[in-house]
């Protein structure tokens, strides 16, 4: 495959946000042409990609006259029109993961139905068409207070989640197919990103500990590595790696977990692709997310996961009550400190809660 890991490679990316950019990043070590389709020219890729196009990722034209530009397609979330993947795919365009994976990943009912069919541990749920469905099954007594509704597709970043603890909860009810879950008491959420490629190796990175905002539902911050049990941690790593090979995925796969206030492992939802879960990874582990997800769909030898150094991640949000020119304060404060890492996106407007970068803190003691 090292024949493959030159400029003469066209490697396609769907969308430019932090992960296009972190990705790109990497692909420049090894001589890699980058092809980048956002519908913002000012994304965050958009400036170091060999090719920038302006596109929608949910237009089929989009989608497929950008893939017949590239030797191989990846992505940088899901939500991207799943027709012209399809059909780039059966004119033999390799796409890594390959779109019948995302297909079921982009719908979280399927998801759901997946781990159902292959006994992985995960929240009870049902399936629902309408808020109006949900209404009724509560009304007959099919469903009980309280439990969280997720929409099938489109959600991210805590966008498409309501939790319904009560009546005076159901205005906040969302529109469209849905899943609903049992409401979980949770003790904690990790995650782990496992690698494969298409020899079939895989490999997990240690596993971290997330720290969500209850209001947005968005990741503050993570722990390298977690607090579980040397037995939590075992089986977490397991179920992570028999989805990504019961999925038979080249390429990056995140695995959010609950557990549960009794130690269950419980799988929340899956992501095919680099993770805000795994980005202390640059500076903390010997080879990094976005490395990684290069190695595995080139079907090159997966790298080392062995942690360098202890870590935690923080998001970096827009202020609440702001939008406008990004503005940062505090940047000589932090980087006065011992073992802290600034990544800044690039993005030129600020709105609350939107990811703007993240910082990593290294321990500085082995």
């Amino acid at each position: 495959m090292e024949k493959f890991v030159t400029s003469n490679l066209k490697l396609g990316i769907i969308a430019g946000g932090q992960l296009g950019k972190m990705l790109i990043q990497e692909a420049s070590k090894w001589d890699i042409a980058t092809y980048v389709l956002d519908k913002k020219s000012n994304c965050p890729a958009g400036s170091i990609a060999s090719v920038f196009v302006k596109g929608n990722h949910l237009d089929f034209n989009s989608v497929y006259q950008f893939g017949k530009k590239v030797d191989i397609l990846t992505y940088e979330l899901e939500n991207i029109n799943i027709d012209a993947l399809l059909k780039l795919k059966s004119e033999g365009l390799k796409i890594v993961p390959d779109p019948d994976i995302l297909k079921i990943i982009q719908d979280k009912g399927l998801q759901k139905d997946f781990y159902s069919e292959n006994n992985i541990p995960t929240v009870a749920y049902q399936s629902f068409k309408s808020k109006d469905e949900i209404i009724d099954a509560i009304t007959t007594n099919h469903l009980n207070f309280p439990f969280v509704q997720k929409l099938r597709k489109g959600g991210y970043d805590g966008k498409g989640v309501a939790v319904i603890r009560g009546e005076q909860d159901l205005v906040k009810l969302l529109e469209g197919a849905s899943i609903v879950e049992e409401n979980v008491d949770i003790s904690k959420e990790i995650a782990v990103v496992a690698a494969r490629n298409e020899k079939g190796e895989i490999k997990c990175f240690p596993i971290v500990e997330m720290v969500f905002d209850s209001r947005t539902n968005i990741v503050e911050m993570l722990v390298c590595p977690s607090e579980i049990s040397k037995e939590q941690s075992l089986k977490a790593i397991h179920i992570a790696e028999i989805i990504i090979e019961k999925l038979g995925m080249a390429g990056l796969l995140a695995v959010e977990f609950f557990v549960d206030v009794n130690g269950e492992i419980l799988v929340n939802e899956v992501a095919p692709r680099p993770h805000n879960s795994g980005h202390h990874t640059i500076e903390s582990v010997i080879t990094s997310q976005f490395e990684q997800h290069l190695r595995a769909i080139l079907n090159l030898p997966l790298g080392s996961t062995q942690i360098k150094l202890p870590a935690v991640m923080l998001n970096l949000l827009g202020e609440k009550g702001y939008e406008g020119p990004v503005r940062y304060e505090g940047l000589t404060e932090s980087l006065a400190i011992e073992g802290v890492k600034i990544h800044l996106y690039g993005k030129k407007i600020t709105k609350p809660n939107r990811k703007m970068g993240h910082v990593t803190v290294v321990s500085t003691i082995l």
